[in-house]
């Protein structure tokens, strides 16, 4: 089993900061060339200037992808840049607070926005290419013709009200990922997420400034007593990259810490 993603070309987005960042950078180190997407620009423009190309490359691309010219554009730099795109890793996600009886409050447009409808238009857009690239490998190339790899949560499958818009969209991008993972199986393209327990994302270490009680709440409903690293995340999301796991696809491999084996519905998922 190959775990080598040396060499291709792959797509970050929500990459100035948290998972994204460091799933990014972690594909750079191993050989990857890497377009680090992000609406900002100046946190991406940081993060560069640190990141190097010792193995592989790096650029970078500003811009709101919800919007449908930004995505085309983000496409076409990363085409310039590198010609083919292998992998694409939607880890554009936000977490909002919901109040699920007020309809001014409850964000579940905007988290579905986000979350769910980004990552179904950028598979979209960049899974059109991957089928132009396996249509000129030819039939007779039976090789993976690219990844898409979506960022999820087990808050899909956990109930807190106060987290409505976040599960919602959580789970429907879990359904999103099992559905194109079938539509885009025929052109050897594989779709697969990774459910995630507590990260020191950047949204996390925000809610966790100056509240000890909800660190220790969230470790202690955690079996292995942690919060994780989010490198740990980018060596999940470079399993699914590579040919180590070129025959799964529609997948939600959860990397929790254990949360999910224990049945505590008032316990943080965030």
């Amino acid at each position: 089993m190959t775990l080598a993603i040396s060499g291709k070309t792959a797509v970050v987005t929500g990459a100035a900061n948290g998972v994204g960042l460091a799933i990014a950078r972690h594909f750079v180190e191993r050989g990857a060339n890497v377009m680090f997407a992000d609406m900002d620009e100046e946190r991406l423009e940081e993060e560069l200037g640190a990141v190097g190309e010792e193995r592989g490359s790096a650029q970078y691309f500003a811009g709101d992808l919800r919007e449908k010219l930004t995505r085309a554009n983000l496409l076409s730099a990363t085409i310039d840049a590198f010609e083919r795109i292998d992998i694409l890793v939607n880890a554009s996600r936000q977490v909002m607070l919901s109040d699920p009886l007020d309809p001014k409050a409850d964000f579940v447009e905007d988290l579905v926005a986000q979350n769910l409808m980004t990552s179904l238009r950028m598979t979209q857009a960049f899974a059109k290419r991957m089928i132009g690239q396996a249509d000129e490998a030819g039939e007779d190339d039976d090789r993976p013709q690219g990844s898409i790899i979506n960022l999820s949560s087990i808050a899909a499958r956990r109930t807190q009200p106060e987290l409505l818009a976040y599960s919602v969209s959580s789970a429907a991008l879990d359904q999103l990922t099992r559905s194109m993972a079938v539509a885009l199986a025929p052109h050897r393209i594989r779709v697969n997420a990774i459910a995630l327990g507590s990260v020191m994302s950047a949204s996390l270490q925000g809610a966790l400034r100056d509240d000890e009680d909800h660190r220790k709440a969230i470790v202690d409903n955690t079996p292995l007593g942690r919060i994780a690293g989010a490198g740990e995340l980018a060596e999940v999301a470079q399993f699914l990259a590579s040919d180590g796991s070129s025959f799964m696809t529609g997948q939600v491999l959860t990397v929790d810490g254990g949360r999910t084996l224990l049945d505590t519905v008032d316990a943080p998922v965030h």
